[in-house]
């Protein structure tokens, strides 16, 4: 395939809805997503020649449904669509579209991944495999295993919607409330991925978090109760608002400390603490309440020194009461830098060293600290970790700018 990377990232933006509309027309995940592949390769060449279409995503739906029905008569895996069954087809689709609420095409395909057939984590890694088109091994690492469990978990969930004959059809209601965990973990790894791009040259992919924005005010329409639900659409538009103020003229990621706070976007956050005051109201915490919390002390201080940090610190205790991972631990030994100084802080950190052995940012947090007690070549150590754990261009510039220091100080 050509490389263009203005296509490509249209591509990606486009992806959420194409597969989903591709799913809804063949009922069949394998191949909606060979479709779209079909679809984009086309484009690739006749956009690079003709120009980008008035309408590209009914361009890529058109081709991909083309692509889609001359698979099928070439494998004889099924039937011919018939003018027939795409009659019955489009009428399905016709009474599914007049659910209340539930006419989205990527949410749709969203409950359709966290089916309950599947554990958690196959509904979550299969999601981000057909809804975001993550890599297997930027997947992988938003789940912190090795690309190849990641692939196997992949193949094993296909598998199991291919052998239960599991419906693509829009779950009822109750269904509907009992996947919605697994469907808010997808959209959470989403944005994640989008805030901190684990692959590409751009750090930050601006398209795949406004599209976690889009879907998660979606989803809160359907389920305007749920309080966590609140707090993840509140954590997604506090971390947002920041946008503007993340990278410097270069495009390098500035730390929070550095960021120019009069360019985050206050509409974003006024609308977060509207969120995140009618959650409270509930009394009902949950991690995505907590994590949106600790954003909001950041949102609300002037400046890094005027931050609260002791109530980010006692936040993140709450947040590991209930969610105990190695991450949260991370966040936490973070706070306790500003609280109690960089050695409790790898006091802190230290369990952590087999678990977190694989992650970038658990390198970059300690040397960073072993900076401030200007213990150089333990630094050293831990910035060429991270060097060998593929940072992004921009990280990597970073990186090889503090290890460069190190040197020069040991």
């Amino acid at each position: 395939m050509p490389e263009n990377k203005w296509l490509t990232s249209r591509f990606s933006q486009i992806r959420p809805k194409a597969i989903g509309a591709l799913n809804r027309y063949f009922r069949d995940i394998d191949l909606a997503e060979e479709a779209f592949s079909i679809s984009c390769t086309r484009a690739l060449s006749h956009w690079q020649k003709n120009g980008l279409p008035d309408d590209p995503l009914a361009w890529l739906l058109t081709v991909g449904r083309n692509a889609g029905r001359d698979i099928i008569r070439k494998n004889a895996r099924l039937e011919s669509l018939d003018e027939k069954q795409e009659e019955l087809a489009a009428q399905q689709i016709s009474e599914n579209e007049e659910l209340i609420g539930f006419r989205d095409d990527v949410l749709r395909l969203m409950f359709i991944c966290c089916h309950p057939d599947l554990s958690p984590q196959d509904q979550s890694a299969l999601a981000l495999k057909i809804v975001a088109g993550l890599s297997i091994s930027e997947i992988a690492s938003a789940f912190l295993v090795k690309p190849k469990t990641m692939e196997q978990r992949i193949r094993r969930a296909k598998k199991t919607i291919s052998e239960a004959n599991i419906p693509f059809e829009i779950p009822s209601m109750i269904e509907r409330n009992t996947r919605l965990k697994s469907v808010m973990l997808m959209l959470y790894l989403l944005f994640n991925e989008g805030w901190s791009a684990s692959s590409g040259e751009a750090p930050v992919k601006a398209t795949v978090c406004n599209e976690a924005i889009r879907l998660t005010r979606t989803l809160l329409e359907l389920f305007p109760s749920i309080t966590e639900l609140m707090g993840l659409l509140a954590l997604f538009l506090y971390q947002h608002s920041r946008r503007e103020a993340r990278a410097d003229i270069k495009g390098d990621l500035l730390p929070l400390e550095e960021q120019d706070r009069s360019l985050w976007d206050l509409g974003m956050i006024k609308e977060a603490h509207a969120l995140m005051e009618k959650s409270v109201r509930h009394m009902t915490p949950g991690p995505y309440q907590i994590q949106a919390a600790i954003a909001g002390v950041h949102a609300r201080s002037k400046s890094d020194e005027k931050t609260d940090w002791h109530e980010i610190e006692k936040l993140y205790s709450a947040l590991y009461a209930l969610e105990p991972s190695p991450v949260v631990k991370l966040n936490h030994a973070a706070a306790i830098a500003k609280t109690k100084g960089p050695v409790a802080a790898l006091e802190t950190l230290s369990p952590l060293c087999e678990e977190l052995k694989a992650y970038k940012w658990f390198h970059a947090m300690r040397a960073s600290l072993y900076l401030e007690i200007e213990d150089f070549a333990a630094a050293k150590v831990a910035y060429e970790k991270v060097l060998s754990l593929n940072p992004l261009a921009a990280e990597k510039r970073f990186i090889e700018e503090k290890l460069e220091f190190c040197k020069k100080n040991l």
